[in-house]
């Protein structure tokens, strides 16, 4: 969410930064609910005072025996009195427009963010690898004959529906190894501390993390109230809100291993073959909470820790910055890793690591005591570190061969018992 003070300060800075995310005029709209808020507010302290004065009155008018202006006087204190409860609410539903209004709209783009009008518009950053050359036709993962009786699609869809998935034997195995490597790397090398958190969650944590009130509609929530997490940045995130830390506690680098879920239903019709777009997925999320002097160093180290797993496997990839108009709802900056993909003989994200300012930490109301004592909103980051099913497509479709089997890449042997490949019958050998 914004800093109310910051646009008042400097509407036309704040209109340039909305222009670029394709909103006009935004500052106006915000200061005019901000005035009238303040303008009941004004009303409902002066008619305060009015009625604290006739109320010292009314005892001296009292004591004179002065009826006539004794009953004027108190009528009078009753007539501020309702005055005051009616200015009062009319503030308080001022208050809320404001609110609601400040929580539509999307984060500031950092300066170097490029401008732009969607995907095509991202700029290429950095690339790694070398695409493979195959002496066949290499097929999307579902296509490979080792992993068909492995993935079971019709399974998952008699008991939940389309872009469910039911993994079973060899390919289990490779997406638990998979989730294993990324949560032990992160936590002994990458110096995040592990957690396990809820999947339901309260309204107040989507808000905190920016999922609501944009993505209702792309998420999952229960007959009592509670949402589905999306992903674990929600929960991550959100163990800080309504906290007031001490400097020294900063950074707080953390990570999960979730189910994730979402109901996609911005994207009809997309990837609906396979397991690149599902209705529930895992992830490991890494989240950091830290000092807004640190927020841009923080941003490369998290997008190191990100590259570094693919690089761990040996899948060739690129990393994009994001333009205006792709860059997420909540994100200062973010940079999407794209894993290459044989089988769509195209790079696929498989990771976004975005910095969001001190954005979200005002929406949670989370901050730090600086060394004067003086209360200041953190600064909070996050990245897929990575999503375990895409890189379980990506791992499959690059390991494929022409038998129909799979060569694994030599990075996963501790955390899959020295097994290196699966035959073209689904066996794990």
């Amino acid at each position: 969410m914004h800093d109310i003070r910051a646009i008042r300060e400097n509407p036309d800075a704040f209109d340039a930064a909305m222009a670029r995310r394709g909103l006009s005029g935004v500052s106006s709209q915000v200061l005019a609910l901000d005035e009238a808020r303040r303008a009941k507010i004004t009303a409902a302290e002066a008619a305060q005072a009015e009625r604290n004065s006739a109320s010292k009155e009314v005892g001296a008018a009292k004591a004179k025996g002065d009826d006539a202006e004794f009953e004027r006087l108190r009528a009078l204190v009753a007539e501020k009195k309702s005055e005051i409860a009616r200015l009062e609410d009319e503030a308080k539903a001022e208050d809320v427009r404001l609110r609601d209004l400040l929580l539509g709209l999307p984060n500031t783009p950092h300066d170097d963010v490029p401008n732009g009008a969607d995907e095509e518009d991202n700029i290429e950053v950095h690339t790694w690898g070398q695409v493979p050359n195959f002496d066949f036709t290499p097929v999307e993962h579902y296509d490979i004959k080792g992993i068909t009786q492995g993935m079971d699609f019709e399974t998952a869809a008699k008991l939940s529906g389309s872009r469910f998935v039911m993994l079973k034997g060899a390919i289990a195995r490779v997406h638990r190894a998979l989730a294993q490597m990324m949560l032990d790397v992160h936590t002994t090398e990458n110096g995040l501390t592990e957690a396990i958190t809820p999947v339901l969650v309260r309204e107040d944590a989507m808000y905190g993390t920016n999922q609501l009130p944009k993505f209702a509609e792309d998420s999952y929530q229960t007959t009592d109230g509670m949402w589905l997490i999306p992903t674990s940045e929600v929960t991550l995130t959100n163990s800080v809100r309504e906290s007031t830390l001490d400097a020294k506690a900063l950074p707080i680098r953390l990570c999960a291993h979730t189910q994730c879920f979402r109901s996609e239903a911005g994207s009809a019709g997309k990837d609906t073959s396979g397991m690149l777009r599902q209705h529930q997925f895992e992830k490991v999320e890494m989240v950091s909470v830290v000092h807004p002097d640190a927020s841009e160093e923080e941003q490369q180290r998290m997008l190191r820790c990100a590259e570094d797993m693919l690089e761990r496997l040996g899948l060739a990839y690129r990393t994009v910055s994001l333009c205006t108009g792709d860059l997420g709802f909540g994100a200062h900056r973010t940079y999407d890793i794209e894993v290459w993909l044989p089988g769509q003989n195209a790079y696929r994200e498989i990771s976004s690591v975005s910095t969001c300012g001190a954005f979200q930490a005002r929406r949670m109301n989370a901050r730090f005591r600086d060394g004067d004592g003086k209360p200041q909103f953190v600064h909070t980051l996050n990245g897929s570190g990575l999503a375990v099913g895409r890189a379980l497509i990506a791992v499959l479709e690059n390991g494929q061969t022409a038998d129909g089997g799979v060569v694994l890449p030599q990075g996963m042997g501790p955390w899959l018992g020295g097994k290196t490949r699966i035959t073209p019958d689904g066996a794990l050998a």
